[in-house]
């Protein structure tokens, strides 16, 4: 309550017309109040207080699928330009959509693995075995 007292309060007036002054006027009780900020936390993507609490709840289930849908969506379009243009098409992979509590990270580029010439050597015999 003393890290979050203000968002508390705004949600207590806001969702439940609860005035968090009450518990010192002796018209609230604390059960009550554990009662409703417990109903407070589960409300995912509304609130001040959950969005205090948690930034990842800041969206709610359906738009956290709503991400997912577009990032699928664009990597699918970036994929057919791609294997259908017969040049190089200079266009550059999507990004994912940025979500609440995530930080936005640049991909590292993977260096290419290289064979050891003790594998290339065992590659080479099993091909001529063929």
């Amino acid at each position: 309550m003393r890290e979050y007292s203000d968002e508390l309060e705004a949600d207590l007036l806001e969702f439940f017309g609860v005035d968090l002054l009450d518990l010192w006027r002796g018209e609230l009780s604390l059960r009550r109040l554990h009662v409703l900020i417990s109903s407070l936390l589960s409300r995912q993507g509304s609130g001040a207080l959950v969005r205090a609490v948690d930034e990842t709840a800041m969206w709610s289930h359906e738009s956290h699928l709503l991400a997912r849908i577009s990032d699928a969506l664009e990597a699918s379009n970036y994929l057919f330009i791609q294997a259908n243009s017969a040049e190089e098409t200079g266009i550059d992979p999507p990004q994912p959509v940025w979500r609440p509590g995530a930080e936005a990270v640049e991909p590292e580029p993977e260096e290419p693995a290289m064979a050891s010439p003790a594998e290339l050597s065992e590659w080479f015999g099993a091909m001529n075995a063929l």
